[in-house]
């Protein structure tokens, strides 16, 4: 019987071209958009963690209540003490300390005059130590356009946007004026050895990496840091044994009433980054509720004009005596069919188009240009097992769904009056 409906199919194009046709298109657009939002959550939630939150944050109390300000003052003290801690309540991460800081950026001329100057925000990372992460987590080989990774405390990295505003090149000299861990006035030169292109508006446009020790030395912050990040070793986020690791250091760390006490909090819970995480888990059922919803809609309307196109054949077929019930198991066994093939087509090209902007990439800087948010300036899509199936969900539904609907009326037939409409 499979293979009679099949061959009917085939040969009257009129009943399976269009339903193909919309099938396909609503499973290339529920695949492909798939794919779109999980490459941009994905890409978001890592530039977050690689650049801010971490995996897990380790702060004082005070500290964390006022992060967003970068309020040194209130940083961690003996911050390696607390890191061999950490490396032994959980060996199989990475640990590492950062001191985020804002100021200005002076830039003299062959005076020594103040050439031009601008705000900055600077991240000070273990970038000499042997063995350290920190190039490869913050991908500064990578983002290097221009001269040299630091070779000492005094040496700092500069966005090449940044540069250009200012008018420096690498090997100049510039000062940051800041303000120390003790509230008094910072003035420290140091030397541009390189220049680098993040990708992302927000740190491209006014942002300096330098080591941790020269940070240190600026800003008089002596084996001190503002936070302390923790990785996973394959650098994949889990909210749920991260969300563990910082209950189980709160039990063993933090004291109730002490501000300076460290706190640890998961990147779920910071920067109201817990709300894209239920939306990235979400993301896949609403859009293919979306997709099987609209199918449905479009193919029961073709359902109903296939029908009355079909008005002469049902009643033939019913007037032979083919019983209502197995006409309706027919005409659902054809929507399967046209379900399959059209999903077939539609998750082939939804993969097809999702791999290559994964590869290339899908460049919106344009409309970045003011944006806060640490998120690549080119989008890239992310193609997992799941983007295989997924389509075949609302293809299949949508199309049994709308054939079920409207062929309803195949039980509305009187067989009384089938031969007097089978007169003309």
């Amino acid at each position: 019987m499979m293979r009679f409906l099949i061959k009917g199919l085939l040969r009257d194009r009129s009943r399976s071209l269009f339903p193909v046709l919309t099938v396909s298109a609503g499973v290339f657009l529920t695949v492909f958009f798939y794919n779109f939002m999980q490459g941009v959550f994905a890409d978001f939630v890592s530039s977050n963690a690689r650049f801010d939150t971490g995996h897990v944050k380790v702060m004082t109390r005070a500290y964390a209540e006022l992060a967003d300000q970068f309020p040194n003052d209130l940083a961690i003290l003996e911050c390696g003490r607390l890191i061999d801690e950490l490396r032994g309540m959980k060996s199989d991460m990475l640990w590492v300390p950062r001191i985020r800081f804002g100021g200005l950026l002076d830039v003299p001329d062959e005076k020594g005059e103040t050439r031009s100057q601008a705000p900055v925000l600077g991240i000070g990372a273990n970038i000499l130590e042997e063995g350290s992460q920190e190039k490869k987590i913050l991908n500064l080989e990578g983002a290097l356009v221009e001269g040299t990774l630091p070779r000492s405390a005094d040496e700092i990295l500069i966005s090449r946007d940044f540069a250009e505003r200012l008018g420096v090149k690498t090997g100049d000299t510039a000062t940051l004026i800041g303000s120390t861990m003790y509230g008094s006035m910072a003035m420290y030169n140091f030397r541009i050895s390189g220049m680098l292109r993040f990708g992302m508006v927000a740190l491209d446009r006014s942002t300096i990496v330098a080591d941790i020790e020269g940070v240190r030395e600026a800003l008089d912050m002596r084996d001190a840091a503002g936070e302390i990040l923790g990785y996973t070793r394959d650098m994949v986020y889990s909210d749920e044994k991260m969300t563990e690791l910082a209950e189980e250091f709160g039990r063993r760390f933090s004291g109730s009433d002490d501000e300076f006490s460290p706190v640890m909090l998961p990147l779920g819970r910071q920067r109201g980054l817990g709300e894209y995480l239920s939306l990235v888990k979400s993301m896949g059922s609403i859009i293919v509720a979306v997709f099987m919803v609209a199918m449905s809609i479009v193919l029961w309307n073709s359902g109903l004009l296939n029908s009355l196109r079909r008005y002469g054949e049902i009643g033939v077929r019913l007037a032979m005596g083919e019983p209502k019930g197995a006409l309706y198991r027919r005409t659902i066994a054809e929507s399967v069919i046209i379900g399959i093939i059209g999903s077939a087509a539609g998750t082939l090209a939804g993969i097809a188009i999702s791999l290559y902007l994964k590869y290339v990439g899908l460049d919106y800087s344009g409309v970045m240009q003011n944006s806060t948010v640490l998120i690549p300036n080119e989008i890239r899509t992310d193609v997992n097992f799941t983007s295989f199936y997924i389509g075949f969900i609302p293809g299949l539904i949508a199309s049994v769904l709308g054939t079920a609907f409207s062929g309803i009326g195949i039980y509305r037939r009187q067989t009384a009056n089938l031969f007097k409409e089978l007169e003309v």
